[in-house]
């Protein structure tokens, strides 16, 4: 891991603290939202290839609507084991913990990554994907990384205004774990990071 990794890691962290410590919801979502344009504009760690750096003006993101923000307990589900490979990390491997149910969005698996310290992990595939948004879905939650939006004992919140592109969108020398069925639903998210007409490469 290099110094840089390290400082992009940082300050991915302090921007999800500061969304957890906002009084208004919303607030700490519109300084997430200016963060990470911060970071893929300004760090040498940005997932953004060359030319799509050169051309970025900011991640397209919809509007914030607080209909899109839960606070749910973790539903009991039957224990899961997957191994995802990828490209650069080898084998993922990931255990089922339980399911969020997310109003008419609907259920969806909540998982905790193995692995050294693990981490909770809750990836998106709706209705939007392939079409206003990445087709291989987004991340909710992936608290290895910083994304942690908090939570009280045994619920957790779940706001899909922070649904966000993994890098694999960005450029395809990244390779990221994708949502598998249990995380996958019909309904479509409008909210959270969009796509770019004509994507990112």
């Amino acid at each position: 891991m290099t110094t840089t990794l390290l400082d992009w890691r940082r300050r991915v962290h302090a921007l999800y603290a500061e969304a957890r410590a906002a009084e208004d919801p919303a607030a700490g979502w519109a300084t997430w939202r200016a963060g990470r344009d911060a970071l893929f504009t300004d760090h040498p760690d940005s997932p953004l290839g060359d030319s799509a750096r050169t051309a970025f003006t900011g991640i397209p993101v919809a509007p914030y609507d607080p209909a899109m923000r839960f606070v749910v307990p973790l539903e009991d589900a039957a224990p899961q084991r997957l191994e995802l490979p990828t490209a650069d990390d080898g084998v993922v491997g990931m255990e089922r913990i339980g399911r969020v149910t997310l109003g008419e969005v609907g259920r969806l698996d909540v998982w905790w990554l193995r692995g050294y310290a693990g981490g909770l992990f809750l990836p998106l595939h709706d209705g939007s994907s392939g079409a206003t948004t990445y087709g291989g879905g987004r991340y909710l939650l992936d608290t290895v990384k910083g994304a942690d939006l908090g939570g009280d004992g045994d619920r957790l919140v779940v706001d899909l205004n922070f649904a966000y592109h993994p890098s694999c969108t960005y450029d395809p020398r990244w390779s990221c774990p994708l949502p598998q069925a249990g995380n996958r639903v019909a309904a479509v998210v409008a909210a959270g990071e969009q796509l770019p007409e004509g994507g990112w490469y």
